[in-house]
């Protein structure tokens, strides 16, 4: 068995065929009524799809780690969990921003995420459409692209008066105490951008957005994220300022500590027990 950092080595490079994997499913069906087929598998007033290429780049992923790794376990979206207790468990949602999807907006991604003894320590943010697949750990960040690669890094921004800020969607995914924080957060923001999902996390990590505030979050929403950010030099925590986590709930994405700081006496009065 090699040591973690070279088996590190090994699972980022199979952590890009796994994006390739996934995009080989998901781009036919992209903008393309004749292969769309859509389900609602939300509650009541809940409008929540999913569609063949959600379950078919899951599945595809779920093939290429039993195939390469069988003792690795999965976590999944689609198809839930299997084998979580392995020592390594890759965490994935093929298809993040899937009402994005349906509308043919390309700012859905594909996140996975690879936990080592139940902590993240390998994530990649895919957005196939553009070509691009952010990647991160522990030792660094980057994008890699088809012309190459570059470094990731989140910018300085001490201040919120400066701050370019995201959220996916205030109105549907934020309870009514936590929206009227957004909204003050907002309005003390240079502005705001909403519907991006995952892509926006990508955004901070790369050094163009400063602040994301999410809610209502699973895991694999999660997973992905958290080495991406941290390898860019950037934070992710709960709405008190605590470690993220694995289980879902409240998330900020913050690239840089002073903006944080800035921001968290005004989300903690509303932030869930983890």
């Amino acid at each position: 068995m090699p040591g973690t950092k070279d088996m590190l080595d090994e699972l980022d490079a199979f952590l890009l065929e796994l994006n390739r994997a996934a995009a080989d499913v998901i781009l036919p069906v992209f903008r393309n009524a004749a292969q769309l087929s859509m389900e609602d598998k939300g509650t009541v007033g809940a409008f929540d799809p999913v569609t063949a290429a959600d379950r078919g780049a899951e599945a595809a992923i779920r093939k290429h780690v039993a195939a390469r790794y069988p003792d690795h376990g999965v976590l999944g979206e689609e198809y839930g969990a299997d084998r979580v207790d392995a020592e390594w468990v890759w965490v994935v949602d093929p298809i993040d921003g899937t009402r994005a999807f349906v509308a043919g907006l390309p700012v859905w991604t594909t996140l996975i995420g690879l936990r080592h003894q139940g902590r993240p320590v390998l994530g990649s943010i895919g957005q196939p459409v553009l070509g691009e697949v952010f990647i991160g750990r522990a030792s660094g960040s980057r994008c890699v692209t088809a012309a190459g690669e570059r470094p990731l890094r989140v910018r300085a921004c001490a201040r919120l008066a400066d701050a370019v800020i995201a959220t996916t969607d205030p109105f549907k995914l934020l309870d009514e105490r936590e929206l009227a924080v957004w909204q003050r957060v907002q309005a003390g923001a240079r502005f705001a951008r909403y519907g991006c999902d995952a892509y926006a996390y990508a955004m901070v990590a790369a050094g163009f957005v400063d602040l994301v505030a999410e809610s209502s979050l699973k895991p694999w929403d999660i997973d992905a994220a958290v080495p991406v950010l941290q390898g860019a030099g950037g934070m992710v925590t709960d709405w008190s300022g605590r470690d993220i986590g694995t289980a879902g709930g409240q998330m900020l994405i913050a690239g840089d500590r002073r903006l944080l700081d800035e921001v968290l006496p005004m989300t903690r009065p509303v932030a869930r027990a983890g």
